[in-house]
């Protein structure tokens, strides 16, 4: 079965972001949505797509869980074969999304069909459980890689994860007081979400550009 996807952007953009959603929320979540347009609106093509168990809550009404992100990996894989974008592809999602993405990635780069990697909102370990990283497979990580998180997510914050080790080619934005969804309490960091979406999308696309 062919992948359905989602698109935003225009279509004829250099560099086309595929990105899968998180673990409990659809591609089309109000979080999806504001991150897709405000990196449209810096000529990014998006395309957005669902893993199988999401796509059956909207079409069966199912409430099954997520599985385990590693057996979504062939998935990941298929929806690049069925998009077969055209220009410089860069993979990732939100969350769960981006985590499934960073398994996939480097060999999808080994094959030529990717340029990076882009995650938003990194879930490096579950809220209140820090000592659960998911970061090993990440210390090899060949690929070109991007992680925007807020300073205060639960699932990784500023003060935690420069503690990783992680290397150096993962690059990082760290959004002053973003949650899991890049919101900042305005009240306390001065900003608003369209803020550090808008801070995101700039250095997404001047990132994309500098990749081969």
């Amino acid at each position: 079965m062919s992948t359905a996807f989602l698109f935003t952007g225009p279509d004829d953009a250099a560099v086309t972001l595929l990105l899968a959603h998180g673990s409990g929320a659809p591609m089309d979540s109000p979080a999806m949505n504001a991150a897709a347009d405000a990196l449209a609106a810096e000529g990014l093509r998006v395309a957005r797509f669902e893993f199988s168990y999401m796509a059956a809550r909207r079409t069966e009404g199912s409430r099954r869980p997520p599985p385990r992100a590693e057996t979504l990996n062939p998935e990941f894989r298929a929806a690049v074969a069925d998009l077969a974008a055209t220009g410089r592809l860069v993979i990732g999602g939100k969350s769960m999304g981006g985590r499934v993405a960073s398994m996939v990635a480097d060999g999808l780069l080994a094959e030529g069909r990717i340029a990076g990697l882009l995650c938003l909102g990194y879930p490096f370990h579950p809220p209140e459980k820090p000592a659960q990283l998911r970061t090993a497979h990440l210390m090899a990580l060949a690929t070109p890689s991007l992680i925007c998180q807020g300073t205060r997510d639960p699932f990784g914050t500023k003060d935690e994860v420069p503690g990783y080790g992680l290397p150096e080619r993962i690059r990082f934005l760290w959004l002053e007081d973003g949650d899991h969804d890049l919101k900042p309490r305005k009240s306390v960091s001065g900003f608003t979400a369209a803020d550090h979406l808008a801070t995101m999308a700039h250095t997404v696309k001047a990132w994309a550009a500098g990749l081969g």
